[in-house]
């Protein structure tokens, strides 16, 4: 029997736009979310160059984070995901893609590095498997407004498909599906890639 597995990128793969923002509006009322993010992009820069191993795209998320969601009880963070249920625009191509792998029996992996806090709220009722996605650190309930165990983008999302494939292949034949620039590292590790043009919110 073949077996194979498909993992699918989520922000501008199978949604169209980027899914953050509308979170963090929900979280912290959009006013607010803007200026946390106009104040994550200015403090970003100002870093910009000190340390060059730095990611300055993780680095201002890093901050939209922290400034949005430190002190927030962890019951409002799911209360603004069940908020989010009417969000997903679902570029159809690509949900198309993803049923049908499910009915061939592959095993079906969103990997994004959107938030696990929101992003099972927007994939209730697909066939998906297993999920990879960015980890908010929690303690007594609370959130730090810190990433635990790193930004699932790029290189860290590509390392992380990789120890999946290790842990549960292996397979014969892995499917990808993601946009690029960003999702080009962990499309590299798969036999058949498809790169999706970057699909925005309409």
């Amino acid at each position: 029997m073949t077996r194979r597995i498909a993992i699918f990128d989520f922000d501008g793969t199978l949604v169209g736009g980027d899914s953050l923002l509308p979170f963090l509006g929900r979280v912290a009322g959009r006013m607010r979310s803007g200026l946390v993010f106009a104040r994550a992009i200015r403090a970003g820069l100002m870093r910009a160059g000190s340390n060059p191993d730095d990611d300055l795209r993780t680095r201002i998320k890093a901050g939209m984070l922290a400034r949005a969601l430190t002190g927030v009880p962890l019951e409002q963070a799911h209360a603004a995901a069940d908020q989010m249920r009417r969000w997903p625009r679902w570029h159809q191509p690509t949900l198309t893609a993803l049923k049908r792998h499910a009915d061939a029996g592959d095993m079906v992996v969103v990997a994004t590095g959107a938030l696990s806090l929101y992003i099972p709220t927007l994939l209730d009722g697909l066939p998906v498997d297993r999920l990879l996605a960015t980890e908010m650190e929690v303690a007594d309930g609370v959130l730090t407004g810190r990433m635990q165990g790193g930004n699932c983008v790029r290189a860290e999302k590509a390392r992380r498909v990789s120890a999946l494939l290790a842990e549960l292949g292996p397979f014969d034949e892995t499917h990808g599906y993601g946009n690029r620039p960003s999702d080009l590292p962990f499309l590299a590790l798969m036999s058949h890639p498809t790169v999706i043009p970057t699909v925005p919110r309409r």
